[in-house]
């Protein structure tokens, strides 16, 4: 028989790491366009400008993160739990967070990460100073994560 629980904390696990993934994928993506037009004028700039494009990149760590605890949190390495479809659907229900705040705040990151390439371009000591923007997004990708797995933990399996 078809195990429906199990299929909804599976696509719950695909949603917490895709989702953040994307948003990672695009906040990078959108850093990186920025970052090549810093060193179209400046060469030299390339290690900060790197620094900068990978800040985006850790939305899509927690969402894989996260997806890990849930596949391990149902065993599915060691054969897969039997979950009711209500288990399923509250792990589904945990993926929301991470998913959400991490895709979001990936392509947010990847905004302030481009802007701050323009503080780099014109005052590269100034490093540190451009980096507290996109590290503010960062906050919301961290607490998507915390709350999903606080969710995840307090469903009875």
């Amino acid at each position: 028989m078809f195990n429906f629980g199990l299929a909804f904390a599976l696509i719950g696990a695909g949603l917490g790491a895709g989702l953040a993934g994307a948003g990672s994928g695009m906040g990078v993506g959108i850093a990186g366009a920025a970052a090549a037009g810093v060193l179209s004028e400046d060469p030299n700039k390339f290690g900060q400008t790197l620094l900068l494009q990978a800040l985006p990149g850790t939305q899509g760590i927690y969402g894989l993160l996260y997806g890990f605890l849930v596949l391990i949190r149902i065993n599915l390495f060691g054969g897969g739990m039997n979950l009711d479809i209500t288990q399923g659907l509250m792990i589904l229900g945990s993926a929301l967070p991470i998913a959400l705040a991490g895709y979001f705040s990936g392509v947010g990151q990847g905004r302030a990460s481009a802007g701050a390439m323009g503080i780099i371009a014109k005052r590269p000591e100034d490093l540190a100073k451009a980096m507290i923007y996109p590290a503010m997004v960062e906050t919301y990708a961290v607490l998507g994560l915390l709350m999903s797995i606080l969710m995840l933990y307090r469903i009875q399996l």
